[in-house]
Order: structure tokens, then C-alpha cells, then sequence
């Protein structure tokens, strides 16, 4: 006969399957309405480390269940026709029947109150008036309820091209719309990854890191002054750049097939923050000045206007190159002489013109 414990346990209901998969999944809503080419969107489809398809399918430890509905790749119908419409998820949201969602906002928010009438961009339509919903709208309805807001591209952080003054839209990035000072209701602020597109991975690591903060893997995310991620953004492009040893050395580009320093021909490096030459576009290769193109700024609030006109030498940058021009020049001679002395084998091995090997030579 069975013992009590078993007789127990097959009279009892089974437990329920206490698996990870029993969690609702975090969804992630993007909107990609904003002023924008959709840019952003397109490059993050080369994201490897990780991948887009790793962060879905939880190909990393630990990932919490996610449910990405994103205009690039939605299969659902739509976007406002048919029984599961890709727009129905925000619709969702807004009622409270999806939690938690995190919301990505791609392109920049334009001031909807400075004309007279129409819209400047929307997202999908309101189903009792037919009339579309414009994007800060749509910010308006879910920012709030959101695990965290984050503004992917130069266009949604700090406005970009469609910012620049004189603009007819008032465009401007998240933070300005919302507030710099402005937190989720799990008190995360707003996160920016700035780039005109964005840099693949510096995405999808940013989007990885809120996913394990979510599932409790990891602390506050941490950001700048600029709500970038610092350890992407923490550093210049000239502190990674595998031209800077040019700069130091008074050696620059005069054309742009040269492999030596581009701030003569209006490169930015130097004062921007940005890991681009470092990290690479695409699995570690490419990247603006490793294929001789100059920075001209793109993941920094004050582009474009602060940085331009675009090719021309950055001011002090004629005092720097100048002072680097005379310092490089008694550099390179001291490291001349040294590399004289240094390049060949210490007097106590056996080189000559006889040898002393004992190895016979064939001819």
C-alpha cells in the first residue's frame, strides 16, 4: 500500500507549472511616427551583440519573456483593419490590459499647438472620430503608465535635423517634451541613445540591460546628465579612435584617404562623446572614422547646429593642431632616434655575415 505522504500527494491538485513562462511578458511598444526616415529602425536590424533575434527568442540567460510590437517587423494586420491591428496593442496599453510595456519612441516629437490646424505626424486613427492620433498624443496617453520610456535616435533624444532652428514643426527630442527631470512610474528616467542612425548594439545592449533591470538582475540603469548610458557614452571618439596616435604625433589628413588624423578636415572627435570608432558599426568593423569619414556629432544635444558647417576645421582646432603640429614633430624625431636603436637585435646575439651556427647552407 501506499504510504500517507504518496496518498497525499495524489489526492492533492497538481501544482502549476511554475516556470518563468507563467509570467506575463514585457511588452515593448515602438512608435516609429515621430519626424523621422525610420533610420533607426532599419540600422538596428544589424544589431549582434546582441541580436534583435536573441533578445526575442531569450537566447540570453535570465531575459524575462518579451512580446515586441514594432512596426518593422509586426506581422499582425494593419494598422487599423482587422481582428489583432498592430495599433490595437497601444490601444491595449492605454487601458491598462497589457503591463509592464516599455515604450521606444523613434524620430522627433514636433509642437503640435503652433499652427492654426491638421497635425504634424500621427499614429494610427482614433476609432470614434476617425481622426488620427498624433504622436506626442500617443506619449501623452502611455508615458505614464510606462515601465520606462526610451528615445532611440538623435531625432527622438534631442530633436536632430528636424531641431534645427528655424524649423516650421517646433520639433524637439523626448526630453524636452516630457521633461528632462521626468521618471516612469518605476522611477526610471528617460533613456536616450543618441545617433543619426543609432549604433546597432549600443541599442540592443541599452534594451537587454532595461530587460534583466525589469526581471530584477540589475540595478538602476545608469545614465549622464544627457540621460545617456555612460558606459557607452562615457568617452570621446577621439579616446577610441585608431587615428588619435596622429593627433599626438602632429600628423593630420589633408585628403581623405590618408590614415592619419581628420581634424583638419572637420572631424569632431575630440570633443564628442560617442563609441562608435571603438565599437564599430557591424560586428566590430566600420564606424565613421575608421573608414575615413569625419564626426560630425550626431550623438550630441547641440547637432546639427553647434556643429556646423560640416568639413571645415573645428574652432581650436587650428590652436590644437598647430600646438600638436610642434610637439609632434620633436615626438617624432625623439621616437626616431629611438626606434634606430631599438629595431634591431641586441649585440649579443649571433648576427653577421658568417655563421656560427653549426647549420649548413644547401648552396
Amino acid at each position: 500500500m501506499p504510504d500517507a505522504s504518496t496518498a497525499a500527494s495524489e489526492d492533492a491538485p497538481p501544482l502549476p507549472d511554475a516556470t518563468p513562462d507563467d509570467d506575463p511578458p514585457i511588452h515593448i511598444l515602438w512608435i516609429n511616427a515621430g519626424l523621422s526616415c525610420d533610420g533607426d529602425s532599419v540600422s538596428l536590424t544589424a544589431a549582434t551583440q546582441p541580436s534583435i533575434e536573441e533578445i526575442v527568442l531569450r537566447g540570453l540567460p535570465g531575459l524575462p519573456k518579451i512580446a515586441v510590437h514594432w512596426p518593422l517587423i509586426d506581422f499582425e494586420c494593419g494598422p487599423v483593419q482587422g481582428a489583432d491591428a498592430f495599433i490595437e496593442w497601444f490601444f491595449k496599453a492605454e487601458r491598462g490590459e497589457i503591463e509592464p510595456f516599455v515604450l521606444v519612441v523613434e524620430g522627433s516629437i514636433p509642437n503640435e499647438s503652433i499652427k492654426p490646424e491638421g497635425y504634424w505626424c500621427g499614429f494610427g486613427d482614433d476609432p470614434l472620430t476617425g481622426q488620427p492620433i498624433t504622436t506626442s498624443e500617443w506619449i501623452d496617453r502611455l508615458a505614464p503608465k510606462a515601465l520606462a520610456v526610451v528615445a532611440i535616435g538623435t531625432c527622438a533624444t534631442y530633436g536632430g535635423i528636424h531641431a534645427m532652428e528655424g524649423n516650421p514643426t517646433g520639433a524637439m527630442g523626448v526630453p524636452d517634451y516630457l521633461g528632462w527631470d521626468w521618471k516612469s512610474q518605476a522611477g526610471i528616467p528617460i533613456v536616450c541613445v543618441p545617433g543619426c542612425p543609432i549604433q546597432p548594439d549600443n541599442f540592443a545592449e541599452t534594451l537587454t540591460y532595461l530587460l534583466y533591470q525589469a526581471a530584477g538582475s540589475a540595478p538602476m540603469i545608469p545614465l549622464d546628465d544627457k540621460l545617456r548610458p555612460t558606459w557607452l557614452f562615457g568617452a570621446t571618439v577621439h579616446e577610441g579612435c585608431d587615428r588619435a596616435g596622429y593627433y599626438e604625433q602632429g600628423q593630420f589628413a589633408t585628403t581623405y584617404d590618408s590614415p592619419k588624423c581628420l581634424v583638419k578636415l572637420g572631424c569632431w572627435g575630440p570633443v564628442v562623446k560617442c563609441n562608435v570608432p571603438k565599437r564599430g558599426w557591424m560586428d566590430g568593423i566600420g564606424g565613421c572614422p575608421n573608414v575615413g569619414g569625419i564626426c560630425i556629432a550626431c550623438t550630441m544635444p547641440g547637432f546639427p547646429d553647434k556643429f556646423m558647417p560640416f568639413m571645415d576645421e573645428p574652432p581650436g582646432g587650428k590652436v590644437s593642431s598647430t600646438a600638436s603640429g610642434i610637439y609632434g614633430a620633436a615626438i617624432r624625431r625623439l621616437r626616431g632616434i629611438t626606434m634606430k636603436t631599438l629595431d634591431q637585435e641586441p649585440q649579443w646575439r649571433h648576427r653577421g655575415s658568417h655563421l656560427t651556427t653549426g647549420y649548413r647552407r644547401p648552396w
